[in-house]
């Protein structure tokens, strides 16, 4: 079956992929997976995406069974902690998955935020720079347009964003700081893990300082240098000092929890467009910090 348009003088301007959301009242997601899969031409030519339309051509789309749409159903509510125009950034709950992928096709933060992130290749995850785990809780930066997309993963790439977190840990490290240098890849055995026992490693590195000591854990201020999935879980296993908590890496149940005690407390990054410094803050959420007064009782 195709469907055609035709593009009206009003329409110059748009991006390809704006002017059919608007036209079939699919997502954009959806609508880019037609484009990319090479089911829509303009004037008989596939463009791509973020082709700009100048009125008067014919756009066509070929489709047999049109794709499922997806619903923004968040998991939880989330806080937006900052926006304007180019930047969001938002306080993630446990239990919200950031994107699609995975087994998870709904539910997720970038579809209750649809049509307010956008940026990057893949139409699953637009505006998405950076990750947080599923029962991961704490600050998460999201771009509005490319230009913004573009500047934040190129301080993603320098370094140049300050990425911390507060992990409660098993036991208690012989230093009051460290980094841990260990490149880390799928684990070569628990293939659900990562893990410096592995046959694809990537450089890792970790920073972590001592923010209080107990009886049985120690409360750690943790720093990402680089962005491994689950670089900090696998990492303070690897030194013998799991996340409390953690059902993959850890002690999973401890002190009632339900998840790994990790909480992405600090982001500072400069505005990707003004270049002014934003530098955000999360208090523990409470789960996190019952736990802690658990650990803190201890003797």
């Amino acid at each position: 079956m195709t469907t055609r348009f035709d593009v009206p003088g009003s329409a110059s301007g748009e991006r390809l992929d704006v002017f059919l959301c608007a036209r079939t009242g699919q997502s954009r997601a959806a609508v880019q997976k037609l484009i990319e899969g090479g089911l829509v031409t303009v004037d008989g030519v596939t463009q791509p995406k973020r082709h700009c339309l100048s009125g008067g051509e014919r756009v066509e789309l070929q489709a047999g069974e049109p794709p499922r749409q997806v619903q923004a159903e968040p998991a939880a509510t989330f806080v937006v902690v900052y926006e304007d125009e180019d930047v969001l950034a938002v306080d993630k709950p446990a239990g919200v998955v950031v994107h699609p992928g995975n087994g998870r096709a709904s539910g997720t933060l970038v579809q209750a935020l649809e049509d307010q992130v956008a940026g990057g290749e893949d139409p699953v995850r637009p505006g998405v720079v950076h990750r947080l785990d599923r029962d991961t809780s704490g600050l998460l930066m999201l771009a509005r347009h490319e230009q913004a997309y573009a500047s934040l993963r190129q301080q993603i790439s320098e370094r140049s964003v300050l990425r911390e977190y507060l992990a409660l840990v098993v036991g208690r490290p012989p230093a009051r700081a460290g980094t841990i240098d260990a490149p880390l890849g799928r684990d070569r055995r628990v293939r659900t893990r990562m893990s410096t026992d592995t046959d694809d490693p990537h450089e890792a590195i970790t920073h972590f300082q001592v923010e209080q000591a107990m009886a049985k854990t120690t409360l750690l201020r943790v720093r990402l240098e680089t962005g491994r999935t689950h670089q900090i879980r696998a990492h303070l296993q690897a030194i013998g000092y799991p996340v409390a908590g953690d059902p993959e890496y850890g002690r999973p149940g401890l002190y009632g929890l339900e998840r790994q005690f990790l909480h992405a407390q600090r982001l500072r990054f400069a505005h990707p467009i003004s270049g002014q410094e934003l530098d955000l803050t999360s208090g523990l959420p409470a789960d996190l910090a019952s736990a802690l007064v658990a650990a803190q009782a201890e003797s």
